[in-house]
This record gives C-alpha cells, structure tokens and sequence, in this order.
C-alpha cells in the first residue's frame, strides 16, 4: 500500500467511526456530517482520490476556523466500486445517517450520475451538492447542484480551439465501451454544431495496440476520453508512428501523472481543466496551495483542486444557513441557487441548473513539462 493509499484509507476509518456519528446524533451533538460517495473502481480510482484529497484538505481547514457557524463538520467518504449493489448501499446508509445533512463532492462522472439517478428513484430529499457530474446530457432535477463544467462545455472549449485552426476533423478515441456509451451523445451533437467531422475509435482493452494501428489516413488531431492510465498505454502506442499526432484530453486525465506513469514524450498532449490552473493567483487557489501543502504531503492537482472547491461552495451555502441545520432547510438553501464566489471561482447557475462554464487547458510538452 502506498503512502497515498495508507492516507485514504486511515482518513476513511478514523471518519466512519462510531464516536463522531454517535457525538452528531445525540441530543447535545453539535457536529455536523458532510457525505462524500467517491468511486473505488478501477477505471475512476485516480479522479476519486484526488478529489477526495482536495475535499478532506477543505473541511479539516474549515473545521480549524471554527467549523460551520460554530459547529464542526465530520466530512464522512462512503466508498462504492462501480457496481449496483455498492451504490445501493451508498444510499442505505446515506438513508440511515439522520445526522448526514448534504451529499458534497461525489467523485468520478460515472458514480455522480449514478447517485443522481438512484437518490431520485428512493425519493431521497438531500441536496447533492457539487458531484463531479460531467456528462451534460442527463436532466439535473431539483436536488442536484453541478458547479464543475460538463463535457460538452468542455469539448466545445477544445474543438472551438481546433475549429479556429482550420481543423475540419478530428478523431475520438474511447478508452472502453462505458466512455463510448457515456459520451458519444456528447460529442457528436458537439462536432455537429460546430462543423467539425468525426472518426470514432473503439479500444477493445489494448490501447497501445490501437495507438500503434493507427493509419496515415487517422486525424492528427485526436480527443481521447478516458482516464490516466489508459491514456499512458494509448500514448506509448503512438511512439511507432511516424505523423505527428496531438491528443486532447478531458478533465479526468491528471497530465503530472501521466509524466510519473512514463507517457511518451513524442506526442504533445493537451487536457481541459473544469477548474483554474492550481499556479494561478486567485484567492482560491492560493487558499488551496496553501492548505494542501500544510496538512498534506500531495503535490497540486486540478482533480484536487477541484475537491477542494467543492466543499468550499457547500460550506458557503451552509454558512448561510440562519435556522436549524436540518436535510430539509440545507436542501431548501440549496434550491435557492444564489450566485456564490469562492475566492474568485463563482457559481452561478444557468436555466438548466448547471452552473459550470469555466474551462482552461493544460499541455503536457514533449519534454516532459506541464505548462498552462
């Protein structure tokens, strides 16, 4: 196990423990429990950690200033594993848990849209605030609050790039089936509105191998969607080729481990970001840096970045709360989806009931560098 594992797991014991949650529910209880589901599975393991990491720095400095009004916050990690049933007991226990007044931070895309989906077939009257919902096709309902930027903003902001360089085609690579199902919507009624023609490639589980059976036919310019390491296998691939190939990735791809993962340095790779770069200066992110590097030995990361800014938007709407910390007023201070800036990132929602537009680009240079 490694050191970040040995992190993740001793945070998950020490917050699932019976004397916090007894101490919240009992009488006198002052505390407050904030659930964060995050996705254990093989394929979002590296979106989750991150974003829990930035969460966890988030609430254990917000706890350090006083809590929420007062009142210190047990930010809990419910763990599922990409299947039905673990997401069934997810929600179980979220049911069970009177104390739990808000869901904060669910983490990767596919688990967020599973819990939207499952709290509202159970009828659960919780606010979901801030998942990591990135497919923008599923309707958000009334308890759902999606700050983060979804992959349409996210391809748009990419291929409008593109389409100003006189590209007028592009290839899409799916790391699986599950992205193929989850985003090709997406990306075709993206493509279309922007005049730009796709070819779509399918990975049948060797992602070097389609990488090196590329023709000279194939887009140089490639959109890959899938996670970190499977785009390391598709870039090692692309080193037998001799045309130059560009990949874009989205925001699920972290570029500083696909430098540790040994990515190959002969193809430049460019990854969309739902967050600001971790080196700019606004008052969030500095807040960030800062936090992180004190209580966590984890270099800066947009996933953990935007962890932390998601708890930072369900602290703000809780602080705000004037009556009793209840399911039903947290949900209802929710559903008032007032305009918030955290520390220069703000939230403000459009008649959808997505609030995310904010899309920046990173690239990972041929020599090894990231730079943005």
């Amino acid at each position: 196990m490694n050191r970040r594992e040995v992190l993740l797991a001793g945070g998950a014991l020490a917050l699932t423990g019976l004397a916090a949650a007894q101490s919240a529910k009992s009488p006198g209880g002052r505390g407050l429990v904030v659930v964060q589901v995050s996705d254990t599975s093989a394929g979002q393991q590296d979106v989750s950690k991150d974003f829990v990491i930035g969460s966890r720095a988030a609430w254990q400095d917000i706890n350090a200033r006083g809590g929420v009004r007062g009142r210190q916050v047990a930010h809990q990690s419910i763990e599922v594993d990409g299947t039905a049933a673990s997401m069934k007991a997810a929600v179980a226990s979220i049911k069970e848990n009177a104390a739990c007044v808000v869901l904060s931070g669910t983490a990767g895309d596919i688990a967020a849209g599973q819990l939207t989906a499952a709290l509202r077939q159970d009828q659960v009257a919780i606010a979901h605030a801030a998942p990591w919902l990135q497919n923008s096709s599923g309707e958000i309902d009334e308890r759902t609050f999606p700050i983060f930027a979804a992959r349409q903003q996210q391809m748009a902001h990419a291929l409008k790039s593109l389409s100003v360089m006189s590209v007028q085609e592009v290839g899409v690579i799916y790391a699986t089936s599950v992205e193929y199902a989850a985003y090709q919507e997406d990306f075709s009624r993206t493509a279309a509105d922007l005049k730009l023609r796709l070819q779509t490639y399918r990975a049948n589980g060797d992602l070097a191998q389609l990488g090196r059976k590329l023709t000279q036919t194939t887009p140089a310019i490639l959109l890959f969607v899938g996670g970190t390491p499977e785009l390391v296998q598709f870039t090692q691939g692309l080193e037998t080729q001799s045309r130059q190939r560009y990949v874009v990735a989205l925001a699920d791809v972290n570029l500083q481990t696909m430098v540790q993962m040994g990515a190959a340095r002969h193809t430049p790779v460019i990854a969309t970001q739902a967050v600001p770069m971790v080196n700019a200066t606004l008052p969030v992110v500095r807040q960030y840096r800062e936090v992180l590097g004190r209580l966590f030995d984890e270099p800066p990361t947009p996933l953990s970045l935007a962890g932390f800014i998601a708890a930072r938007y369900t602290y703000e709407v809780l602080n705000d709360i004037e009556g009793a910390m209840t399911r039903q007023n947290v949900l209802a201070a929710f559903q008032r989806r007032a305009n918030v800036d955290i520390g220069g990132y703000r939230v403000s929602f459009d008649p959808r009931r997505r609030s995310g537009t904010f899309v920046t680009q990173s690239m990972l240079t041929m020599d090894g560098r990231v730079i943005g």
